[in-house]
């Protein structure tokens, strides 16, 4: 099983799998956010840029920096 497929919503753990799969190839981080909030959009297209930004951030900071193992917060799909 891969790191990211206890991640329940699948926008989520596409967000998290890019993210760090893009970083790990050079992107910086500027460049992976930008890239993974687009991903989530394409998701999620009803979401505003604002949000996008927001729940990527938080998911970015609960699974890659504080590594928290409790699910995140984030949108109601599954």
């Amino acid at each position: 099983m891969t790191q990211d497929a206890s991640i329940a919503r699948r926008c989520e753990r596409a967000v998290i799998t890019a993210y760090r799969e893009l970083r790990q190839v050079g992107s910086d981080d500027v460049a992976a956010f930008k890239a993974c909030t687009t991903l989530y959009r394409i998701h999620h297209p009803e979401a505003s840029l604002g949000e996008a930004r927001l729940l990527v951030a938080e998911w970015i900071d609960h699974h890659l920096v504080r590594r928290e193992p409790a699910p995140a917060p984030g949108c109601d799909c599954a």
